[in-house]
């Protein structure tokens, strides 16, 4: 897994990511957005709405113990041997947004967790108990490997998937 030198390091690195990201969007269409094609897991609409909602848990884990609350890894209703329901779950949560409203809600999003991270003391980031939730599992993670790993990993995966995903689309509509 890469290491990063900072916080901004780890922030820079997830803008980019993002924006790479985002940016194979540009030419999907609204209509296209619920198309899956074999070899490709998810559609257009699913890749965001797991990404949205990976990075809204964890803000949410972080929200929850800084009011006090019990953090519930992975979310409540949910263990970690149960990520195809709990992503079924961010599927239906944006199932209703046009292209253009989770592009949106994506960006937003991405800006939000920047300046949710570079509120972190580099301690909080890069050592392990920065945030009791962060130490939720055996693995005992600083909190800058849950962010890379919910964020830029996937974004740079992701971004694969809808590459393939775009030449499927356009084979198919070649072949008429």
């Amino acid at each position: 897994m890469r290491e990063y030198a900072s916080k901004q390091a780890l922030a820079a690195e997830i803008e980019k990511t993002a924006q790479l990201f985002i940016s194979e969007f540009d030419d999907i269409a609204e209509a296209d957005k619920t198309i899956r094609f074999d070899g490709v897991d998810r559609t257009p609409q699913e890749m965001l709405a797991y990404q949205l909602g990976w990075m809204g848990l964890i803000r949410g884990w972080d929200d929850d113990e800084q009011s006090g609350k019990e953090v519930t890894t992975p979310a409540a209703g949910y263990k970690w041997n149960q990520m195809g329901q709990l992503y079924q779950d961010f599927y239906n949560t944006y199932r209703d947004y046009s292209l253009a409203e989770l592009r949106a809600t994506f960006t937003t999003t991405v800006n939000d967790l920047v300046q949710w991270l570079l509120a972190f003391t580099e301690a909080e980031v890069f050592q392990p108990g920065g945030r009791k939730w962060a130490a939720s599992t055996t693995a005992n993670w600083p909190i800058w490997k849950w962010v890379h790993i919910n964020t830029v990993a996937p974004f740079k995966t992701f971004r694969t998937k809808i590459r393939k995903w775009k030449k499927l689309r356009a084979a198919q509509l070649a072949d008429g």
